[in-house]
């Protein structure tokens, strides 16, 4: 049984929400942990950085129009040693034909329950809005993981993902939990990084992690190369941080390192 479905949400863009749940995938992944990381971007960013450069057979959209089963849709990505369910462009329709579906809030939920059998951890990579495909990974979810990029004043965007997560929780998903927020790409040589992060830090303080992933050339290079930080630079300040990360999650979820 899975001991975590994480989702990995933030309805702001380019904050590192994907950068994130890959990193970790392929952190715990490398430690001989079952992790299927499920796309639920249109943009399919998560699909591409795992290395599938195009999705040969039926796709998330497909399992989540019941088109498909889950199962023939994952791909396992042993470069990276952990599993995807991929998505493509496909998925953009997806919010307008499940609008007028019946419990349409619960088809990833659905999908994700026979699965968290086969797997340790299963992630769940949210587009950047709140609309009905988050809301299902919401509620698919026993926890999320919030990335915060360090380079603008969230508290706006985050006092109203907060609110969301408090309907999901009234309404749908009561044993969702907010695991805890990632401060992303941190240039401690600017002082607005160092502001955002102190502001965080101060209006979330239990549940911010305690590791920061600093802004990093290699971060930004890998995606494009189809590799996690793992594979395309395993030495650098952000792999380790993204190991520490690991460790923490981890300890947060009562499992040990």
């Amino acid at each position: 049984m899975a001991r975590e479905i994480i989702a990995f949400v933030n309805q702001k863009g380019g904050v590192g929400k994907t950068t994130t749940a890959v990193s970790l995938a392929a952190a715990l992944g490398r430690r001989d942990e079952r992790v299927l990381l499920i796309d639920l971007d249109a943009q399919a960013n998560a699909t591409s950085t795992a290395g599938i450069a195009q999705v040969e057979g039926p796709s998330i959209y497909e399992v989540l129009m019941m088109e498909a089963d889950a199962r023939d849709c994952i791909v396992s990505i042993e470069e990276e040693q952990f599993d995807v369910l991929p998505a493509t462009r496909e998925l953009s329709g997806a919010e307008v034909e499940l609008a007028p579906a019946m419990a349409r809030e619960q088809r990833l939920k659905n999908i994700c329950e026979p699965l968290a059998e086969e797997y340790d951890w299963i992630f769940i990579d949210c587009p950047p809005s709140l609309g009905i495909l988050t809301v299902n990974a919401l509620t698919a979810a026993t926890s999320v993981v919030i990335p915060v990029q360090c380079e603008y004043l969230p508290m706006e965007g985050l006092a109203r993902l907060m609110e969301t997560l408090a309907l999901v929780r009234s309404n749908l998903n009561p044993r969702l939990r907010t695991l805890g927020l990632v401060l992303t790409m941190l240039d401690r040589r600017t002082r607005l990084a160092r502001e955002v992060a102190a502001d965080v830090m101060t209006h979330f303080p239990n549940q911010t992690f305690n590791t920061v992933i600093p802004r990093a050339v290699s971060i930004a290079e890998a995606p494009s190369y189809g590799q996690s930080i793992f594979r395309y630079s395993p030495g650098s300040r952000a792999a380790t941080a993204y190991r520490r990360l690991a460790n923490e999650l981890t300890e947060r979820v009562g499992v040990s390192a």
